[in-house]
């Protein structure tokens, strides 16, 4: 692809780092007008357009990413009455960075490719912060050669860039990365309430924590919100923790594969969006735990 149009659907707090990147490297780019976007003037400033339908969308670019919540979400953008497919150019490569249920993936790739469009799965890991630095992880699933095509534009906004294998194998390691990380962070919240309610001293179980077999980067997010009530070391809402781990356990059922671990974090983080909300942050964890103000 030589200079390629890009678009994107989803500029949320992962999205808009992404878009602020590919533009920044003198990609045309073009987002979808959305209730959930982030604010775009710092994007518009840049020479981002907009369009008001994802088929208006879809008719002018040459790569079409997704930045969207999940895979209805993705089924609704692609598939839907109003969708891309009926819109997509010849060639049109889809850029799935979402996270979603791998089987709805591969029939969302199929469906692409029976419209003349080409499709990678490109999950990401990290945060909004790397997001913003063009310095996220990817994981693709799909052709290699499609992937080689298209590194000059996903190297705008990641720094590691891994291939999975074939279609769908980058949204099954972003399931178990993401229960890998969520379920650490949610046993070390356990442990700091546990604490708490034991009189043992925030700093104390952090430092010995990192010292020892506890340390790493789940410890590190939550590090903030255990010495200083500041939840941003990990800036993902819980109710997008729950989708995941829901995610996770349906794939490891369908796998038939373990899942009783990975079923007790899904029922952490079911609880803490009862009793806390689905717009608390992750690192919340730690207050919902803590019984001792019931």
């Amino acid at each position: 692809m030589n200079n390629p149009h890009i678009g994107l659907v989803g500029v949320g707090l992962m999205g808009h780092g992404i878009a602020l990147n590919i533009a920044r490297k003198g990609y045309a780019l073009t987002v979808l007008e959305h209730p959930g976007n982030q604010p775009l003037h710092e994007l518009r400033a840049l020479g981002v357009g907009t369009a008001d339908s994802v088929q208006a969308l879809a008719r002018r670019v040459e790569v079409l990413i997704l930045c969207v919540t999940g895979s209805p979400q993705v089924e609704a953008v692609l598939l839907g009455a109003q969708g891309a497919l009926a819109a997509l150019q010849p060639a049109t490569v889809v850029i799935d960075c979402s996270t979603a249920i791998p089987a709805s993936t591969e029939a969302v790739a199929r469906a692409v490719t029976r419209a003349g469009g080409r499709f990678l799965d490109a999950p990401m890991t990290r945060t909004p912060r790397e997001a913003a630095e063009g310095r996220l992880n990817l994981l693709v699933g799909g052709d290699a050669g499609l992937l080689q095509e298209c590194l000059p534009l996903l190297r705008c906004f990641a720094e590691n860039i891994t291939h999975t294998g074939g279609v769908g194998s980058g949204h099954r390691m972003k399931l178990l990365h993401n229960y890998v990380s969520l379920g650490s962070v949610a046993l070390i919240a356990e442990a700091a309430a546990c604490a708490l309610a034991a009189d043992v001293a925030p700093q104390v179980f952090v430092d010995v924590l990192a010292k020892g077999g506890g340390g790493g980067v789940a410890l590190e997010r939550l590090r903030p919100y255990l010495l200083q009530q500041d939840p941003s070391g990990l800036q993902f809402f819980m109710s997008n923790a729950l989708k995941d781990m829901g995610y996770y356990t349906a794939m490891a059922q369908d796998g038939h594969a373990a899942r009783g671990i990975a079923q007790a974090v899904h029922d952490s983080f079911a609880q803490a969006v009862a009793e806390g909300g689905p717009q608390r942050l992750v690192p919340e964890l730690v207050t919902i735990f803590d019984k001792r103000s019931l």
